[in-house]
């Protein structure tokens, strides 16, 4: 057998490998959007994943659908033009199906598109979909005790009641909500090898992109528009994930853009999977309460995470750290690097173990949260309400904590309270009221070349109160200032600094 005859046998044979795809208008799927194509589209998977797997298509057309269960080896490809609408009707997310609701597991509607233990799935395309999230939103406002004019009244006993046999274990419990349990978009749990690229996702009930203890995850190039008014529509949320990449994403929604969780106080703790190995990169985030968010749900704690490379533009808060008393879990070894931020409306840095304001100091247990080993460099931002906000609690400080390269225009600085080990280098802030940085109680804290573009008269630049072990060296203050730091009931000491353009560098209290 000569090498040509070989090859073709070789290539007669992969070919005849290759996974099938299978065209959802030929097997009968209406593309006008009247009539629902559920059972059409989830045969097709079945029939595909029953062959080792393969692609149902989607050509041009509108689709109208119930929730879509993914199995292994099998890809969603929505051509450009092709639209995928899910059903306004709750019923056709019946039964209810175990799923992952902030933190812990329940049983509630079907996620729009689901997959659990799955191994090599994706969504892919250049098509849209569409969740129909308003009419979930309204029945949510509904159990509220209001609504707004023109939302669909339903009756929503059946469902509460379904939901209490369902899950009798939380009921009764602080972990029962009073509100209207909606179904996440896209929903993988416990899967490998997951790919979402290139759509366009719309309007979703819940969170929008929200794998669960998945291995190998990568979003790219994906676009999420959720209106502002949405009701938790958070973007991208890897949960108790590990491996996960998102790149190239363009973000708009009614909550946090991208937001790592791992779990929620003992249901997180028990399942007992962090949140690891995730990287942020490349991507747009606007309308959103948050541009990159970890927590407040990280009791299986979050570690090795790098953000780089993101624009954060009209986002209420740019890089969010959150937690609590009772939440326990380690959030630690992050990198944020390269950020431009403009138009945020509360605060671009936060760093919170407060985040539960009515609870008391604990002892030490797996009950408390901490974080540690997180380091923020080269980030620009202007038309910023505050600069930056930690708060640790009296038994755990945020510790180990770096800003450098940083030059913002806020109307607030940056304020620190109950810190351990901070370095903060290469600080400009420019600020409209009050200092430019201020900590209280706050030991092993590093200031090297700190200062301000605008200095406010009057007001010192550096406010230090009740801290230890403070060193403030390498400052030089180009701009004329009345004064650089006001020290209060603390121990500074100051290594060599150039301020001889400030009026009283130091006021010692």
């Amino acid at each position: 057998m000569n090498k040509i005859t070989s090859f073709l046998i070789l290539l007669f044979i992969v070919s005849n490998l290759r996974a099938e795809v299978y065209n959802v208008v030929q097997l009968g799927a209406d593309a006008s959007g009247k009539e629902k194509s559920t059972d059409i589209i989830n045969g097709a998977i079945q029939k595909a994943a029953e062959n080792g797997g393969g692609t149902i298509y989607f050509p041009a057309g509108n689709y109208l659908t119930g929730p879509i269960h993914l199995e292994s080896n099998i890809t969603l490809d929505l051509e450009a033009g092709a639209h995928i609408q899910f059903s306004d009707d709750f019923d056709d997310f019946l039964p209810y199906t175990r799923v992952r609701f902030e933190g812990y597991f329940m049983n509630t509607f079907s996620p729009l598109i689901y997959a659990v233990g799955a191994k090599n799935i994706a969504i892919k395309g250049e098509g849209t979909m569409d969740g129909n999230g308003k009419y979930w939103w309204a029945a949510l406002r509904q159990t509220m005790g209001f609504k707004h004019e023109g939302d669909r009244v339903v009756d929503l006993t059946p469902y509460q009641e379904f939901w209490a046999a369902e899950n009798a274990e939380l009921v009764g419990t602080k972990y029962e909500k009073e509100h209207f349990f909606r179904p996440p978009f896209i929903q993988f749990i416990e899967c490998e090898n997951v790919d979402i690229e290139g759509i366009t996702i719309k309007n979703s009930p819940f969170w929008t992109v929200n794998p669960v203890a998945c291995n190998d995850v990568r979003v790219h190039g994906i676009t999420i528009s959720n209106p502002h008014d949405g009701y938790n529509t958070d973007g991208i949320n890897p949960s108790s994930c590990s491996n996960v990449r998102i790149s190239d994403c363009f973000i708009s929604v009614g909550d946090d853009c991208v937001t790592i969780k791992s779990g929620r106080d003992e249901f997180g703790r028990n399942y007992g999977k962090p949140c690891e190995n995730i990287t942020v990169t490349n991507c747009v985030m606007l309308s959103g309460h948050g541009g990159v968010v970890i927590g407040s749900e990280m009791s299986g704690g979050v570690k090795n995470v790098t953000i780089s490379n993101c624009v954060f533009d009209g986002t209420d808060n740019g890089i969010r750290l959150k937690s609590a008393r009772g939440r326990g879990g380690v959030v630690e070894n992050i990198r944020v690097n390269n950020i431009v931020m403009r138009d945020i409306k509360n605060t671009a840095f936060i760093f919170n173990l407060f985040y539960d304001k009515g609870t008391s100091v604990e002892p030490v247990s797996e009950r408390t949260p901490i974080f540690r080993n997180i380091h923020i460099s080269d980030v620009t931002g202007v038309d910023i309400n505050q600069a930056g906000a930690l708060t640790g609690i009296e038994e755990m400080p945020v510790e180990e904590i770096s800003l450098t390269n940083i030059n913002l225009k806020a109307e607030r600085g940056f304020i620190a309270q109950t810190g351990k080990n901070l370095y903060f280098s290469n600080i400009d802030i420019a600020t409209e009221i009050g200092p430019s940085m201020s900590f209280t109680d706050c030991h092993e804290l590093v200031l090297d070349n700190v200062r301000s573009g605008k200095p406010i008269a009057g007001e010192a630049i550096v406010e230090i109160n009740s801290s230890t072990q403070v060193l403030i060296n390498n400052c030089f203050q180009m701009v004329p200032a009345d004064v650089f730091a006001k020290i209060s009931g603390s121990k500074v000491t100051k290594g060599t600094n150039y301020l001889g353009q400030v009026k009283q560098p130091f006021i010692q209290k």
